[in-house]
């Protein structure tokens, strides 16, 4: 089973039609772990799910930059300069 998959079941009851829970639920589990533990879990991960972390990562810095820049509108959960880590 993944991590995505562990973290889904632990809090499934807890997540709604509102994005923001899901956001939420990640900043509090990264939050409690050290750097080491992540990396592990990054180890376990096969390349296709290393793509993927990776390829969203990239895309949600990038509209980041873009809405600095004024280029996208600011939606509306978003701070001066959303940053999910």
């Amino acid at each position: 089973m993944s991590f995505v998959d562990e973290v889904y079941d632990l809090y499934r009851d807890q997540l709604t039609d509102d994005e923001e829970d899901a956001v939420t639920i990640v900043l509090s589990i990264l939050e409690e772990q050290s750097r080491e533990h992540m990396m592990a879990l990054i180890e376990q991960m096969d390349d296709d799910e290393i793509m993927q972390m990776l390829g969203v990562y990239l895309v949600e810095m990038l509209k980041v930059k873009m809405v600095q820049d004024g280029k996208l509108p600011r939606l509306r959960f978003d701070s001066p300069a959303t940053r999910y880590h």
